[in-house]
């Protein structure tokens, strides 16, 4: 039985709501508040955590219950997890209770079909009164001096606000999280990002046995405490037969543009203006939510957006934005705050099927647009074969390859206009944006070329050796 359940309801759970779902337990469990009251934890008689209920998210985008759980659902909708601790044999059902009892009451379903339930599930299990491990983390299913592990069984497991606030934790005291999944899991896109790179860690179960890194394919054994590649007599570590199994061509796409621009800091500032041009040059219509976790919970706003990157000022701000159903597309944003000025560093993912046509002909019209109006530093875009709906599966995907990179007006300058125009390469910059400032675009073989990996890094080598030495 899954460990998490969540509860999807047109209505929002209210304090009576609430208390008729907790009841699942019967008589001899309590119930508290973590995190300043965003969750509400089941105890066992020990003082155990048992169930983690968050707090309820309006969700306004639409396809994003789809997105997540395979699970078509009219938006706006109220979206409550809920999260059982695997400590306890009965947590599981527990936690589908609580959220049976939620749709049963507010009129709404329960995801994973037939999970939910409304009778009282009675914990009767030893486990359950045995107090938590000192510095345990609610809900977090192993904890290590080194390491805390996160089992999660779901169709995509996103970057939701609680695994963020596990993140924070585990980082704040040296230590990482490691994520495990079966392997027919995938993760979003936000969530690999922040898996990427030690110390954090995607874990999958082999089928045939035992453990591998989903993102490097690296076989995986618990060592002293945490997972560690499995490495042969010279040090190398082994990769996995499940990683490497070549999966059958569907000829699905992915287009990534990686876009870096700069504002003043001024009140009048507005973000998100650059990303919005991209998703609409590449797309025909603008993102439809953005966030701060997942699920994505509200319209786009640019407004909205900024308010929240100056009130968070001089710390960095991390959202996520996704596109409409019929159109798959993610984007990572980070705003950070420079002395220059205000930094904005995106990724946006579009996914395509094998008949649908990648729009690599409107590439340049969005590095016109954003050197003219959006104060582009530079742009990298890259093609390569990847699922349509912005997820990662545990296999082996052949690398992207280049299609352009821009150089925005101050790269440009730095480097000199001169030097910038006649890079060693086979190649004729286009000059785009302002007559006085003008940016340059590289065509880097268009996403069919091996080679444009190599001569994209000779293009920025002699763009950073082209810049006049400071006197």
């Amino acid at each position: 039985m899954t460990k998490d359940v969540i509860a999807l309801t047109p209505k929002m759970p209210d304090t009576a709501a609430l208390l008729v779902a907790l009841a699942a337990g019967g008589a001899g469990l309590d119930a508290a508040a973590t995190a300043d009251g965003a969750v509400v934890q089941l105890l066992g008689a020990g003082g155990r955590p048992l169930v983690s209920v968050e707090a309820p998210v309006l969700l306004q985008v639409p396809g994003e219950a789809e997105r997540l759980l395979g699970t078509p659902a009219a938006t706006p909708l109220w979206w409550t997890e809920t999260r059982a601790s695997t400590a306890v044999p009965e947590a599981a059902g527990l936690a589908g209770a609580v959220a049976g009892r939620l749709a049963e009451v507010l009129g709404g379903t329960v995801w994973p079909e037939g999970a939910g339930r409304v009778t009282t599930v009675p914990v009767d299990s030893e486990a359950s009164a045995a107090p938590a491990p000192a510095g345990a983390l609610p809900t977090v299913d192993v904890v290590t001096a080194s390491t805390a592990v996160v089992l999660a069984d779901r169709p995509v497991v996103p970057l939701t606000a609680w695994l963020s606030d596990v993140l924070r934790t585990t980082a704040a005291h040296g230590a990482a999280l490691h994520l495990v999944t079966p392997a027919h899991c995938r993760i979003s896109l936000p969530l690999r990002t922040v898996l990427t790179g030690a110390p954090n860690r995607w874990v999958v179960q082999d089928p045939a046995g035992g453990y591998y890194d989903g993102l490097s394919g690296a076989v995986l054994a618990w060592q002293d405490g945490t997972f560690a590649p499995v490495r042969d007599a010279g040090g190398r570590a082994r990769p996995a037969e499940a990683f490497g199994r070549p999966a059958a061509g569907t000829g699905e796409r992915r287009l990534t543009v990686q876009l870096r621009t700069e504002q003043p800091a001024e009140d009048d500032t507005l973000l998100g203006g650059a990303l919005e041009t991209a998703w609409r040059t590449l797309t025909g219509a603008g993102p439809a939510g953005w966030g701060t976790a997942e699920p994505v919970n509200l319209p786009w706003s640019p407004r909205r957006f900024t308010d929240l990157a100056r009130g968070r000022m001089p710390e960095p701000t991390l959202v996520t934005a996704v596109g409409h159903p019929d159109r798959p597309a993610l984007a990572t944003v980070r705003v950070t705050r420079t002395a220059a000025g205000i930094e904005e560093d995106a990724t946006l993912s579009l996914g395509y099927g094998p008949a649908e046509e990648v729009p690599l002909d409107a590439v340049r019209e969005l590095a016109e647009a954003l050197a003219s109006g959006h104060g582009l530093i530079g742009m990298l875009v890259a093609l390569g074969p990847g699922r349509r709906d912005p997820s990662l599966a545990p296999r082996y995907t052949d690398p992207a390859l280049p299609v352009s990179y821009t150089l925005g007006a101050r790269g440009v300058a730095e480097a000199t206009l001169t030097a910038a125009r006649r890079p060693p390469l086979a190649l004729k910059p286009v000059r785009l944006g302002p007559e006085r400032r003008p940016a340059l675009h590289y065509p880097l073989g268009g996403g069919t070329d091996p080679a444009g990996w190599e001569d994209l890094a000779t293009l920025l080598t002699h763009l950073r050796t082209a810049v006049p030495p400071l006197p």
